[in-house]
């Protein structure tokens, strides 16, 4: 199987040198990547290195701040130049029933021009999406009763936000784009896959089976992220057998 990496789990080393932090990532077989905020390089130079290096950007963790009027023209561009199709918007102050409504509002705005543009939005979860905010809305199910947007599940923040992961990406069905595949306690503590109490496995099966892009994030940096993402792909080439 073709997997991608989540490179806040790379953060340390992506900070001191982009490119061979990639070229680390590649070398582990991850074979996609999805990016954080671009700091210091451009997003023409990271298309030209993950085709060097036989990566693709398979989706970009990218704030709503970008897809504000003023913004949205250039998060367009930096799409199209990375080759990538996927905006996930990996978190957003959902705590009241005003913000609920306004980011839903800016989600169904800008929807269709991201897809004309061939873009698709996704949303990508936390823990408190699962829990009632201040108005006694539970924001994940406010997120899919009034937008059409794709999600990304973290599949291991959702577990830890009391869902059963396997049955939530079967009742998403279509609406799944992706998953992050992340292990962790209870406790919300993180690890390395296989590591922790997370239904990773059952959440690789079924994402198999549902044909769905599995994406690894660990995001603990013990000791480091290149040696986390390297556990992970390890853990995974286990379970392929």
């Amino acid at each position: 199987m073709n997997y991608g990496l989540q490179l806040y789990s790379v953060r340390d080393s992506l900070k001191q040198d982009y490119y061979a932090t990639l070229k680390a990532v590649a070398a582990l077989g991850y074979k996609m990547v999805e990016t954080i905020r671009l700091e210091n390089v451009t997003a023409e130079q990271v298309r030209a290195w993950c085709d060097e290096l036989g990566l693709t950007v398979c989706g970009t963790h990218t704030g709503a701040n970008a897809v504000l009027p003023e913004t949205i023209e250039k998060t367009i561009a930096d799409h199209q130049a990375m080759g990538c199709s996927l905006l996930i918007i990996p978190s957003h102050d959902l705590s009241t029933a005003a913000k609920i409504d306004e980011f839903t509002a800016l989600v169904n705005r800008v929807q269709p021009i991201l897809a004309e543009k061939g873009i698709t939005l996704a949303f990508h979860n936390h823990t408190t999406e699962f829990h009632p905010n201040a108005d006694g809305l539970i924001p994940f199910d406010e997120i899919l009763k009034r937008t059409d947007m794709k999600i990304e599940l973290d599949i291991c923040l959702a577990y830890q936000g009391g869902q059963d992961s396997p049955a939530l990406m079967e009742k998403l069905g279509s609406r799944l784009c992706a998953i992050h595949l992340k292990d962790g306690d209870s406790k919300d503590e993180g690890f390395p896959l296989g590591m922790g109490t997370a239904p990773v496995k059952a959440c690789w099966e079924k994402a198999k089976a549902m044909g769905v892009p599995i994406v690894v994030e660990s995001e603990s940096l013990n000791p480091d992220g290149l040696t986390e993402a390297r556990i992970c792909m390890e853990y995974l080439k286990r379970l392929e057998g």
